[in-house]
């Protein structure tokens, strides 16, 4: 079992839900994503017609699969990164600088969280937050855009309940699914990525991890291709 895998399954009730929704939501992207490219693909070489939709939701679904993705390498310590001077400094040195490490990426994400709200949040009818960098309130002059629809793909009847929401007196009901719903994945995959990144931070406090990145990538790439090859000439 991975370090992880460990992490994930010895966590709390609400670590081991997010860790299986991530999961499930990443398979199901994936698997929508095919699905709809292959019917996409019948439908057109076979019977010259297709999806007007399907490009603009394959779109979406792929940008959904990215943020997913984001933090879920954040959890399973599988983003790429140089440690050929971390790995050669004693252990107290090398927590440091994983430390320090962990504080960029921090704020980084939280600079992330701050421009996924600002951006997402007009789509919603909701005020943007006030100040350069970080949060400092909330602009109650934020124009709203709820009425903006995506460019192909139906609205859906089952979703009519946000209408009352997004929608002021006057406005004509929605013909395309609003923007607000496949926006949505920017301020929640970038509130999931600080959510990893403060668990891995925890980590590397507590001594159980000791890096954010995957390690020794290419020393495991050259050893693998070394025994391969090792069995090839054997035969």
């Amino acid at each position: 079992m991975s370090t992880a895998t460990r992490h994930a399954a010895q966590g709390s009730a609400f670590t081991r839900f997010v860790s299986a929704f991530e999961e499930n939501m990443i398979a199901l992207l994936l698997a929508l994503m095919t699905a709809i490219t292959f019917a996409n693909v019948v439908l057109r070489y076979g019977f010259g017609t297709g999806l007007l939709w399907g490009l603009e939701v394959t779109t979406y679904l792929f940008a959904w699969l990215v943020l997913f993705g984001m933090s879920y390498a954040v959890k399973i310590t599988a983003h790429l990164g140089v440690d050929a001077i971390t790995a050669r400094l004693p252990s107290r040195p090398r927590r440091i600088m994983a430390l320090v490490a962990a504080a960029v990426c921090l704020a980084y994400a939280a600079l992330l969280m701050k421009g996924a709200w600002d951006y997402w949040a007009p789509f919603a009818n909701l005020d943007q937050t006030t100040g350069r960098w970080f949060p400092t309130g909330f602009n109650e002059n934020t124009r709203e855009n709820g009425w903006y629809e995506t460019q192909y793909v139906p609205m859906l009847e089952s979703l009519r309940f946000i209408e009352a929401w997004l929608l002021i007196e006057g406005d004509p009901p929605f013909e395309k699914l609003p923007r607000v719903i496949p926006y949505f994945i920017l301020p929640f995959g970038c509130a999931l990525l600080l959510f990893r990144l403060i668990q891995a931070t925890a980590r590397i406090v507590r001594g159980t991890q000791d890096s954010l990145i995957v390690s020794h990538e290419a020393e495991e790439a050259v050893e693998d291709a070394a025994n391969t090859l090792a069995k090839e000439e054997r035969r």
